[in-house]
């Protein structure tokens, strides 16, 4: 009896055991659908053995409070526990977390399987450094270090508005455990440190998130971020949206408090900047339409203050990731945050330039800017050549100081274009080929419409830049980046076709190039090169000696006496046997190629036989020496 009550109370003590674990998992779940991250992993955290959307749930709190080492750990256990990550999304964060902990290696084949292509962070970083407009040095702003601070925007005369968790009165944010965002001004001392620092009133900060405020010129309007105070449902989820605000400054009160007329319950929109004019305004969203996630959208501003319809600013910009905190600076050059571009982890630095009303290819702000963690929030002063952005790469949002001057390697660059040396027209279609000094291939491209090329290339080098076109002379020149030569080249590709450049070069009417050669004789029914022969052949071997990038089909034909068939074979043997010469005579077998077309190709009506004369006939049994390159 005793040994059964032992079993019973045992069985028990598991049960319960069982129900606390399951109890502390569900909890979780409701925690991590309700994105109270940091709550939900701390009870994950309590259990030995979870299931594979447990973990993944675990990994992902890890991944959105920025805790990259944990993360990628944690979805690396997935991976080893259960095979594959089911959520493709997760896939793309594990990415971002090895980016985090700096394992490009491994970051590289996760994120080349989640986009389809192949991906080298390493040779991407080193590109930059060449490519990106300026370099950067780093101030850390000691004076709002201590606590979370992001999203300055300059206003007035030396003044910005920033956004920070150290309201310790405020309720605590369920996400990372700290207490919700509120809106401050501060002033910019001549070291560019922030003094003076003051919340705004309580019209603008109340109980829930205020960030990223945006004041005109004049003073009078205010646009800046608002977490709603309630929950909509978003995918089945119980949400807070944002929505950006505009507030304006009557009596020296902030009043007429409301969101702008394009935003909504059922998305976010968040992050506005506007452009000098005051007529355009940039922003976040993630509204229905985008390419993904958020995406940065403009919206013109009327003169009387209403709104257009927003418009998002295409692929150049935005990706199937997120892009976010939008600055447009007073020369109209966008610089936003993305994790979608290929960078250094996390979000990353981008500008992007409008041309013609569109705006150019994503360009990363490179080192110091960026780094393997979050770096979003950038401003800049253009003329004065200073700024501010935020990163988390110290373990908490952190605003810091920057001083930029131009990159002097985004000067070293050779360009030109590809022309006709005669006709003196462009040549688009050509490949143009940057070689080192050891003759190893660097960059190439085929040039476009306008036969512009251009390549960055690096101090104290020497380099060979070759342009090449079919039925062509390549051209090849030589230049250097040392101290006997120059930072920038401009080199025009004066390409010759060998039509122009040899008098027994000509192009026919067909279009096609040929070398124009006296007739080759055959002994009837040999295929034997004959002295009188090699000697005609021995011009085009000059020839190609000459250019020892042509290369050239040996053609034979018959004319139509005789079966179609032998002659079909004969011509065949005759082509070949003339390749044969060729090869003999030092040209590589690669540069030719031969091919017998019997009675196929005449060059007159004697397409049968009998119905012309010995003369006539005779015209098409030839040899044909048609330029391939």
């Amino acid at each position: 009896m005793k040994k059964q009550i032992y079993i019973f109370i045992t069985l028990m003590l598991v049960g319960a055991a069982i129900n606390a674990q399951n109890a502390n998992i569900k909890k979780a779940n409701k925690l991590f659908s309700l994105k109270a991250f940091s709550e939900a992993a701390g009870l994950y955290e309590t259990e030995e053995d979870l299931s594979q959307e447990a973990l993944q749930n675990l990994g992902d709190c890890y991944y959105y409070n920025a805790q990259m080492k944990n993360a990628a750990k944690t979805y690396k256990q997935l991976i080893t526990k259960y095979g594959i990550i089911k959520d493709k999304e997760a896939q793309f964060r594990y990415g971002q977390a090895l980016k985090g902990v700096n394992n490009y290696e491994r970051s590289d084949i996760v994120l080349g399987n989640y986009f389809g292509e192949s991906r080298d962070t390493d040779a991407f970083i080193e590109e930059l450094v060449k490519n990106t407009p300026h370099v950067f040095k780093l101030q850390d702003l000691n004076s709002i270090g201590i606590n979370n601070d992001f999203g300055l925007s300059f206003y007035g005369k030396n003044k910005v508005t920033f956004a920070s968790d150290r309201n310790t009165e405020h309720p605590i944010y369920s996400w990372n455990n700290k207490p919700y965002l509120d809106l401050y001004s501060a002033t910019l001392s001549e070291s560019g440190e922030l003094t003076n620092i003051k919340p705004f009133p309580s019209q603008i900060n109340t109980e829930t998130h205020e960030s990223n405020a945006v004041i005109s010129k004049d003073g009078k309007t205010m646009y800046f971020n608002r977490t709603s105070s309630k929950r909509v449902k978003e995918n089945g989820l119980s949400v807070a949206n944002i929505k950006i605000y505009k507030a304006e400054l009557i009596d020296d009160v902030w009043s007429n408090i409301q969101p702008l007329p394009f935003t909504s319950n059922e998305f976010n929109t968040e992050h506005p900047s506007v452009s000098k004019n005051g007529r355009t305004m940039y922003f976040a969203s993630d509204m229905p339409g985008g390419y993904g996630s958020f995406d940065i959208y403009k919206v013109p501003i009327s003169v009387d203050g209403t709104f257009g319809e927003p418009v998002n600013l295409g692929p150049n910009v935005n990706t199937s990731q997120r892009e976010q905190f939008p600055f447009i600076s007073e020369i109209n050059v966008l610089y936003y945050s993305s994790n979608g571009h290929q960078g250094f982890g996390g979000l990353d630095v981008f500008r992007s330039e409008s041309v013609n009303g569109e705006f150019t290819k994503a360009l990363n702000l490179g080192k110091v800017v960026n780094s393997n963690l979050d770096d979003f929030g950038y401003i800049i002063n253009e003329k004065k050549n200073f700024g501010y952005f935020t990163s988390n790469r110290s373990g908490k949002d952190k605003s810091y100081r920057i001083a930029r001057e131009e990159n002097i390697l985004t000067k070293y660059l050779v360009n030109g274009i590809v022309q006709d040396k005669n006709s003196k027209e462009l040549l688009p279609g050509s490949l143009v080929t940057l070689f080192d000094d050891f003759g190893n291939v660097l960059q190439d491209t085929i040039v476009k419409d306008d036969a512009y090329y251009l390549f960055k290339i690096e101090p104290n080098k020497k380099y060979k830049v070759r342009g090449t076109r079919k039925l062509y002379i390549p051209y090849d020149v030589e230049f250097s980046t040392d101290s006997e030569g120059k930072i920038s080249h401009n080199i025009y590709l004066i390409l010759e076709s060998y039509a122009d450049a040899e008098e027994k070069i000509e192009e026919k009417e067909t279009g096609v190039v040929q070398v124009d050669l006296e007739k080759i004789f055959f002994d009837f029914d040999k295929w034997d090169i004959r002295e009188d022969a090699a000697n005609t052949l021995n011009t085009l071997v000059d020839l190609m000696k000459k250019y020892p990038e042509m290369e050239v089909e040996v053609s034979a034909h018959t004319d139509a006496r005789g079966p179609d068939e032998y002659n079909l074979n004969l011509s065949k043997k005759r082509a070949a046997s003339t390749l044969d010469y060729l090869v003999s005579q030092g040209i590589e077998r690669d540069r030719l190629k031969s091919i017998g077309y019997g009675e196929m190709q005449p060059l007159n009506k004697c397409i049968k036989e009998g119905i012309c004369t010995d003369q006539e006939y005779d015209i098409n049994r030839r040899c044909e020496f048609t330029l391939l390159n």
